[in-house]
């Protein structure tokens, strides 16, 4: 039943259980080839005698590591600042542990070399199972490099087409409608839109649909482009509301941009200008003026995409491989355009 030490075995548990040391080690590491009753017994039996795994056998028998990477192209000092990365590492991290498995973080500067050799490294010293894409580019050479070096991924997603089975898809058109029509309901008939970077896939989907449905519901908007930091949204919005006054609406691409126009549109005395967020976080919750966002989930977008690459590192076929819908969370910068003085 166990080693001298009498820690607990797999040939152990195959003797209680009458199955073989192949089927038990199935049962523990998630992988098909048992039934799910099969699983159920070994689990149970597992956990009722304190069977813990050794997580060196383990990576030698499956030639697997035990670890999930990420590569982010960020600068490291700002990554502490952006609330939607550090709730979608929490949800990695969250599903992570359930499982015993360690998450391998590099955030590396703009330069898409140290990406690449990050991802070249990994595979050939065998540091990671898998890796999550973030921020996909236009004719993005990642997924294409991840398939020659044999390495399983997952990425964050519009469309299907950019690797079928392994996308995590979220619905841009749907959240732009939502945003847009949120506006245009207000009364807006002509907003600022401040993107984050614009070779971004993303980003364009997101621009596309908001010049659709602004067309749709009457609302023309001007575009600028950004990195999505708090400086950029601050002097963004100060530029542009000085310029047009005809604008009377923000919408950003992340909480930072929105905190950023919130300071500048104060700072001019325009506390009459609308604004919404791509995303929430606390930042959006806080201060005199909470700012209308929409909640995207994105701790539950992390631990959905682990659990897609886990499946995929298993062979198990995932069922689900939709974010969650998002959420239109109005507050006090939802503001109606003011009705025109009386004469």
């Amino acid at each position: 039943m166990s080693n001298g030490a009498g820690r607990v075995t797999i040939a152990g548990l195959a003797d209680r259980l009458g199955l073989s040391k192949a089927s038990v080690s199935y049962a523990l590491n998630g992988l098909p080839g048992v039934s799910d009753e099969t699983r159920e017994r070994v689990l149970a039996l597992a956990e009722q005698l304190g069977w813990h795994p050794s997580s060196s056998a383990r990576a030698l028998s499956r030639a697997r590591s035990d670890t999930i990477g990420i590569v982010l192209r960020r600068d490291p000092g700002m990554l502490g600042t952006e609330p939607y990365y550090m709730s979608l590492l929490a949800g990695i991290e969250s599903e992570l542990s359930d499982t015993g498995q360690s998450l391998l973080l590099r955030v590396v500067g703009a330069d898409t070399g140290q990406e690449v050799a990050a991802y070249r490294r990994w595979s050939a010293e065998g540091r990671v199972d898998g890796v999550m894409l973030f921020d996909l580019t236009s004719d993005d050479p990642r997924p294409a490099l991840l398939d020659e070096l044999g390495l399983a991924f997952v990425l964050h997603g519009n469309r299907e087409t950019l690797a079928p089975g392994k996308v995590l898809l979220y619905d841009a058109r749907s959240d732009a409608a939502m945003l847009v029509g949120h506006l245009a309901s207000l009364g807006h008939r002509r907003a600022l839109h401040i993107t984050g970077p614009a070779e971004f896939e993303h980003e364009q989907d997101r621009r596309d649909a908001v010049e659709r449905y602004g067309r749709q519901r009457g609302l023309e908007f001007a575009f600028a482009v950004s990195d999505y930091s708090m400086e950029a949204g601050e002097r963004i919005a100060a530029e542009r509301i000085r310029d047009d006054a005809s604008i009377t609406a923000v919408l950003t691409s992340n909480d930072l941009l929105a905190l950023g126009a919130q300071t500048a549109l104060t700072h001019a005395g325009r506390d009459d200008v609308a604004i919404a967020s791509w995303d929430d976080s606390l930042l959006c919750r806080l201060g005199t003026r909470p700012i209308t966002a929409l909640d995207r989930y994105p701790e539950e977008q992390g631990r959905r995409s682990t659990r897609l690459l886990l499946d995929q590192l298993a062979g198990t076929p995932a069922l689900d491989r939709r974010a969650r819908p998002s959420r239109l969370v109005p507050r006090a910068t939802s503001l109606r355009v003011p009705e025109p003085a009386a004469r």
